[in-house]
């Protein structure tokens, strides 16, 4: 068997009870050479009994930390271990497809793209919804000279069967970290993932600065994967999941983003410090109360409710987890990334 040109490194998104599903499908469905190293970010017993398992069965390496990981941790704790002229992040709730892989491979190889993106689709039913079907990323001046973000999805929501026709390989300016290729030597030129990005918008920062080194991202839509969100979570989910989408890690994101690329403070970025938690509440809180109700639709009560009652109390508690995780973990990695604590410092006061 030939020597593996792409090394695949899966890590958690913002839950683990999709791992064996997720990693199985990888197993089943990629047939070209590959390494594949998994990051476990602090799992359930059940999952790292799995995880040990199957690695010794597969010969996969496991990095493990005893403490959750944010996203762009995550990866760069797997990009330290390639050696591969290729990687694909792919997150732990991520079912592929037959020939996935061989097709962001060929795209970079005909197109020389440096990042390559699937055509990504979410929930289950798998591979029938698109999510995400390339986009836009890209700084605009407007008329009164301020800098400001451009980012779009296209064809978030139509179904697979009604366009799969039209679409076509593409040059892009986003690729999503739920799955993608990226050439590994570009890496040389930006260096690892920004760490300063706890939670939202690091694809967008990736894309950007693989633009700004002059390289480019493909749409390949012969490539296909589902990320499936859980809804309700499972109870070994919720710490994690709470942290993973946390008030403060979104405000010192979206901070970083606005100060790194010299953005002005627009509808975009209020918008996003209006809806801070929407996902805790539709995914943690909305069960809840469907339950309290008997499943009673009735907007006023589930707004009283949500808004006077869990919500308020659901928010202290983010709050606690959030400090609670930056002063037994960010702090230990000042050495690695010394802008974490501050940043987050920053942004907990904001919030």
């Amino acid at each position: 068997m030939s020597e593996p040109q792409v090394t695949i490194v899966v890590t958690p998104r913002e839950r683990f009870s999709h791992t064996r599903e997720s990693l199985e499908s990888i197993y089943e469905y990629t047939k070209v050479p590959f390494k594949l190293v998994y990051v476990d970010g602090n799992s359930p017993t059940k999952i790292r009994q799995y995880l040990e398992a199957k690695s010794q069965e597969k010969g996969f390496e496991i990095i493990r930390t005893n403490y959750y990981l944010f996203p762009n941790r995550s990866r760069n704790l797997g990009l330290e271990r390639v050696e591969t002229p290729y990687v694909v992040f792919v997150d732990n709730d991520v079912i592929v497809t037959s020939g996935w892989l061989e097709a962001l491979i060929q795209c970079s190889e005909e197109t020389g793209a440096t990042v390559v993106g699937p055509l990504v689709c979410q929930e289950e039913p798998v591979h029938e919804t698109i999510h995400f079907a390339g986009g836009e990323s890209r700084i605009i001046c407007d008329i009164k000279g301020r800098l400001r973000l451009r980012e779009k999805m296209y064809k978030q929501g139509r179904r697979v069967a009604d366009i799969r026709p039209q679409l076509q390989r593409t040059q892009t300016e986003l690729s999503e970290f739920h799955c993608t290729l990226v050439k590994t030597e570009v890496f040389r030129q930006i260096g690892f993932f920004d760490e300063a990005m706890l939670n939202t918008k690091e694809h967008v920062d990736f894309c950007m600065a693989v633009a700004q080194v002059g390289g480019t991202v493909y749409f390949e839509p012969d490539s296909v994967a589902t990320y499936v969100p859980g809804k309700p979570l499972k109870w070994t989910d919720l710490h994690f999941y709470m942290l993973r989408w946390s008030d403060a890690w979104e405000l010192a994101s979206l901070s970083r983003m606005q100060e790194k690329w010299g953005l002005a403070e627009d509808s975009y970025f209020k918008q996003k410090y209006k809806a801070l938690g929407w996902r805790r509440r539709d995914t943690i809180l909305l069960p809840l109360i469907q339950k309290i109700t008997f499943g009673i639709k009735h907007r006023f009560l589930q707004k009283v409710l949500m808004y006077g009652l869990l919500a308020p109390v659901e928010k202290r508690l983010n709050r606690y987890l959030t400090t609670q995780y930056a002063k037994q973990h960010l702090q230990q990695q000042q050495v690695q990334a010394p802008t974490h604590s501050k940043i987050l410092e920053t942004a907990t006061s904001r919030n």
